[in-house]
Formats: C-alpha cells, sequence, structure tokens
C-alpha cells in the first residue's frame, strides 16, 4: 500500500493559492519550507518573511503563490484532510466487514502520523503537529462562509461522510454519524494538543496511545446502544 500511497498526488483546491505550488521547484520549496517554520514558531509567529528568508527567496515571490498566510495554512490543511483521504481508501479497500472498516478508520483518523520513503517535501510528522495546534485557525474565522461556498472544505466534508457512512452501515437509525465522527476527528487533535501541553485535561498514557483507545471505545459502544427501534 505504501508504493501506491507514495504515487499519489494530494489535490487541494485551487481557490486557495495564487499558482499551484505544486507547480515549480519554488512552489515546493514553500510548501515544505512553511512546514518546518510553522511547526516551529507557530502560526501567530510565521511570517512570509521569515518564510523567504528561511528558504532564501525574496518575500515578494511567496505573494505569487499565496495572498496571505490564512491562505497557507489552508493549502496545509487542506493537503493534510486529502491525504488522510488516501490513507483511508487505501486502508479500507477490499475490508468486507463494515465493523472492521469503522475499526480501520477509527484508527488511522485519530493514531499519530509518521513519515515514510515517499513525498519527501512534505513532513507528515510535522503537518500532523500543525494540524493539531493550528488546524481550528484555518475555519474559526469570519471569512469561513465564503470560504465554504468556494469548496475549500469539500476534502474534509467528504472525508467525514465516508466513515458517517460506515456508521449508518452499522446503524441505519442512528441519527448523528456526521456529529459523531466530526466530534471524533477534532477530539483527538485537542486529546493530542492537551497531552502535550495541558495534561491534567486529558488521560493520555506512556506508551500507550489511549486516545485511539478512547475514540474507539467511545463510538462502538455509542452505535451499539443506540436505540434502533
Amino acid at each position: 500500500m505504501q508504493d501506491l500511497l507514495q504515487q499519489v498526488q494530494v489535490q487541494v483546491n485551487e481557490k486557495i493559492y495564487l499558482k499551484n505550488p505544486e507547480s515549480s521547484d519554488l512552489g515546493r520549496r514553500i510548501v515544505a519550507g512553511s512546514i518546518e517554520l510553522m511547526d516551529r514558531v507557530g502560526f501567530e509567529d510565521f511570517t512570509f518573511k521569515k518564510l523567504g528568508l528561511q528558504i532564501n527567496s525574496p518575500e515578494a515571490s511567496i505573494y505569487r503563490y499565496f495572498e496571505s498566510k490564512h491562505k497557507l495554512l489552508l493549502y496545509l490543511s487542506s493537503w493534510y484532510w486529502g491525504w488522510m483521504e488516501y490513507q483511508l481508501v487505501f486502508g479500507l479497500a477490499n475490508v468486507s466487514s463494515a465493523n472492521d472498516r469503522l475499526v480501520r478508520a477509527i484508527s488511522i483518523l485519530t493514531g499519530t502520523v509518521s513519515n515514510d520513503a515517499g513525498m519527501s517535501l512534505i513532513d507528515k510528522a510535522k503537518l500532523h503537529r500543525i494540524v493539531i495546534s493550528e488546524s481550528t485557525k484555518s475555519y474559526l474565522t469570519k471569512a469561513v462562509d465564503d470560504e465554504n461556498k468556494d469548496g475549500i472544505f469539500a476534502t474534509y466534508k467528504k472525508l467525514v461522510a465516508r466513515v458517517s457512512d460506515i456508521i449508518l452501515e452499522l446503524n441505519p437509525n442512528y441519527r448523528y454519524p456526521h456529529m459523531l465522527i466530526s466530534t471524533m476527528i477534532e477530539g483527538a487533535l485537542h486529546q493530542r494538543y492537551f497531552a502535550q501541553h495541558l495534561p491534567r485535561l486529558t488521560d493520555v498514557v506512556n506508551g500507550e496511545d489511549t486516545v485511539t483507545d478512547f475514540y474507539m471505545d467511545m463510538i462502538l459502544k455509542t452505535i451499539q446502544t443506540e436505540d434502533v427501534n
């Protein structure tokens, strides 16, 4: 599966960028450099001037690809969710049992992320840390409704819908599949953030992936106990 995933090119909504960063070496360096810098300093202290210094390129050249650091964050978030959708597609392929597909989907969407031999310019472990700490800033804005109309969040919504459909396979009368899955995804990100910065808000245990364990327990019990009459 990893060989196939390495050949995948994640598609990002073209309304996010001015020029596709995948179209040039500079664009790819902008993306890779932004992941390195944002992971190190955070979104608030991230600037195109600092990014330009890191990748040894004029600040103005970055503005030819992204009109603002908000749009760059949208790009990184969208890329991440597109990658996660591919992980789901390949990870659930040829798994006939809906219960097994749900278990695998929960593991993929709430687990940790590590790098592999492919996509060398995209440090997915660092990108995952950015998504954990910064991704809510991509949609908790006044512009969210207009960006939603432009389809900016379509990949994330499709990801939620894909797993929600599995919930309905298992329990067609369950009324809150999208709420359940979006809560799981966002909650898992928050729990990993809490574990790092606010540990008394979580129950993460060293050496155990209690985040995935918790959501596995919660979701499987929730859809089993829902009244189906």
